[in-house]
């Protein structure tokens, strides 16, 4: 679902964010594309930890194999799909479960990561995505007007689930000698609850993506609120490469910045109405600061990375 969504909105104008500001422009498709690398990234995580915690222990009270053939636990192992416990004491060593659980708590936090990112795109005054809503569904019970992010705000929660297990599974690792039974209780609980929720919300994740609605005007349109604003590295880089000092060209950047934040003026009009500006930089190279083509000229080759294909 990522991927396909990915490239339908490879060219998908939008602006980037830090710290919950304006930055620079980017594209959606490079936005589900990153949550698509992130979630490779788990797949593997997930496989190497199954393949490290797939291993099988028959051999005996403290791991000695002193009343059992040796080859008894590999042949049980093998019949099993098991790998035979190279050293155990009376159990399979618990640093291989703490592995497990924390690779299932970093893909809950993966899950969280894109379903924050849905969330904060649906709120009213940002509104540039959203969980599909269908005919007939209340998204507030006293305020008919809502349309709540109920998915992703119940996948946020799911996540933190999943990791409540990892710092047990960890705490887990330390036994008695050749073992004690403080871990049993606590495994018989996270084994399946954080499995089980954790294959839940995977599978709930995906259906929001896959319906998720985005809306390109909206991201324009936000983009646009200050006018310009987002080229302000463009024209700081100029204006240190036309001879200007950095300090200084941040300064100059800076107090042109400022006054559209605060009067919502243009960005681009400040700057060619800036003497100091003026001077360094040519209206035709200040102008060509503002072509929106220079941030997604790498599009392609970001995708190529990602997918193998662009």
């Amino acid at each position: 679902a990522l991927k396909r969504r990915a490239f339908e909105h490879k060219i998908t104008l939008r602006v980037g964010r830090s710290h919950g500001i304006h930055a620079e422009p980017t594209t959606m498709g490079l936005t589900f594309a990153r949550f698509y690398a992130e979630m490779a990234r788990n797949l593997t995580r997930l496989r190497t930890a199954r393949d490290e915690v797939a291993t099988g222990a028959i051999s005996g009270a403290v791991g000695t194999f002193a009343n059992i053939d040796p080859r008894v636990e590999e042949h049980v192992c093998a019949k099993l799909g098991l790998t035979p416990e190279p050293i155990s004491t009376q159990v399979i060593p618990r640093d291989r479960h703490a592995a497990f659980f924390a690779t299932l708590g970093v893909i809950a936090s993966s899950v969280e990561n894109v379903a924050i990112e849905i969330r904060h795109m649906q709120r009213t005054e940002v509104l540039e995505g959203a969980e599909f809503f269908s005919m007939g569904q209340k998204g507030s019970s006293a305020m008919p007007h809502k349309k709540n992010p109920v998915l992703t705000e119940n996948l946020t929660g799911l996540a933190r689930l999943v990791r409540m297990s990892v710092i047990p599974a960890m705490e887990n690792v330390a036994l008695w000698h050749e073992r004690d039974i403080s871990h049993s209780s606590v495994e018989r609980m996270i084994g399946p609850d954080a499995t089980i929720t954790l294959d839940f919300a995977l599978a709930r994740l995906t259906g929001v993506v896959d319906k998720m609605i985005i809306f390109p005007e909206n991201m324009l349109e936000n983009m646009n609120k200050f006018p310009g604003l987002v080229m302000s590295q463009r024209v700081l880089l100029a204006l240190t490469q036309a001879g200007v000092s950095r300090e200084d060209a941040y300064a100059m950047v800076q107090r042109n910045a400022l006054k559209v934040w605060e009067h919502r003026t243009d960005f681009k009009e400040e700057l060619l109405a800036d003497e100091e500006v003026c001077a360094a930089l040519s209206r035709e190279q200040i102008e060509e600061k503002f072509d929106m083509d220079y941030h997604t000229k790498h599009v392609d080759t970001i995708f190529r990375r990602v997918f193998g294909e662009s």
